[in-house]
């Protein structure tokens, strides 16, 4: 079995596209989210509330043939490899083209413009908006395929598309590849780009916050006044590398990934299952070889919602114990779908190599129902921790974690 380094982290979102840019907004204690006038169109949508990026452009070297196969959530993805690339110092060096490095990247869904233009051709039987990339920008593995053919990757392509586990499955998956041999170098996260259908998706479930004219008291992940869940966009990716390789060429090593799980609820397509998430957590503990009690930060899935913040929470203490330091990115960033476990997972190295965690924002009275925690509040809180852990649960009953370890 090889160990698994991170040498890379690069990434895109509504709060920066750097660690200190990230930080900074972090800790002003004011999230991304605003309200949308451009969704008053939708008369069925009470949910007008979002956390895009705002100004993303694709960058001004990338040519027009390189742009014409990716619709945003595919630039996203992209421009987070590229960051992620120039950090671990590998951006266009020949491993990349050697097969020996591969991609995982996961979204929600392509894109959107992209799935309408085939909708209008079935509704109205005309197809003016459709060309010959019309496909390759919906598909659900258009991240992970354009990442691939814009840097020349020749190894595993590892597509996932799984909600909200998108991003931490396809870390994990990458994370495999490399303990197991098959690859030296993964690319590895996830991407979604922002589309009022999601906040529809949510809204006709009732889980989407309606507080339209309270755009920075929402989401309240844990909280007893929650209202439902915010969506967001972004993008990160994790470059993961065999330890041994990473050290030979002089790495800078951002942490290790030292254990990984995933599994399923199998019982409810939407509804989660406290004693899965419960277990997830339980097998990433057990592949990391570590206890409970390494574990020095919790970063939770926290979407804001009734039954998924009492489920997780409940879960995590019930592996965790009750003096365990949570918090989660959300209440910042929104619900950013395919793209939350691998911003989250980024975010995680960066606070614990940074010695400071970020609170959950708007969390003024923990639900009592939620399960018993030590959650971050306030200010943020100072902390020189080992390990993290980082959780997603998404809709289909899927559970991941991860667990990294600060680089020694």
């Amino acid at each position: 079995m090889h160990r698994v380094a991170v040498t890379g982290m690069g990434g895109i979102s509504a709060l920066g596209c750097d660690w200190p840019q990230i930080e900074a907004r972090l800790r002003t204690g004011v999230n991304a989210v605003r309200y949308m006038p451009e969704w008053e169109r939708f008369t069925d949508l009470n949910s007008r509330l979002a956390a895009p990026i705002e100004g993303f452009e694709p960058p001004a070297h990338w040519t027009r043939r390189q742009t014409r196969s990716m619709g945003r959530v595919s630039q996203l993805a992209v421009a987070a490899a590229e960051r992620a690339l120039r950090d671990a110092d590998l951006l266009g060096d020949p491993l990349l083209r050697s097969g020996e490095a591969g991609v995982a990247c996961g979204s929600s869904i392509g894109s959107i413009p992209d799935i309408k233009d085939f909708a209008i051709m079935l509704l109205e039987g005309a197809s003016p908006g459709l060309n010959a990339n019309s496909y390759v920008r919906m598909m659900p593995h258009t991240a992970a395929a354009n990442i691939s053919i814009f840097l020349g990757l020749r190894g595993r392509i590892i597509p996932t598309s799984s909600a909200c586990t998108s991003g931490s499955q396809a870390i994990g998956y990458a994370y495999e590849s490399i303990k197991h041999g098959a690859q030296t170098v993964m690319l590895a996260g996830g991407a979604d780009e922002l589309c009022p259908t999601q906040a529809m998706s949510f809204d006709i479930l009732y889980a989407a916050s309606r507080r339209n004219g309270e755009p920075h008291a929402t989401p309240r992940p844990y909280d007893r006044d929650r209202d439902g869940l915010v969506v967001g966009e972004g993008a990160a990716v994790l470059v993961l590398e065999n330890l041994d390789h990473a050290r030979a060429r002089g790495a800078r090593i951002r942490a290790e990934l030292v254990g990984f799980a995933t599994n399923c609820d199998g019982s409810h397509v939407t509804r989660p299952e406290e004693q899965t998430m419960r277990t997830v957590q339980e097998l990433a503990l057990r592949d990391a070889a570590l206890p409970a009690a390494a574990v020095g930060y919790v970063n939770g899935h926290g979407t804001g919602t009734e039954h998924g913040d009492i489920a997780e929470s409940r879960a995590t203490a019930g592996v965790l114990g009750p003096r365990v330091p949570f918090s989660t990115q959300k209440s910042y960033l929104g619900h950013t779908l395919g793209a939350c476990g691998a911003l989250e997972a980024w975010l995680s190295i960066a606070m614990m190599n940074a010695g400071w965690f970020a609170p959950t924002l708007n969390l003024d009275h923990v639900d009592p129902r939620c399960g018993e925690l030590d959650y971050i509040v306030g200010e943020g809180r100072p902390l020189q921790v080992e390990y993290v852990m980082s959780n997603n649960f998404a809709f289909g009953g899927v559970n991941t974690s991860l667990v990294f370890r600060r680089a020694r």
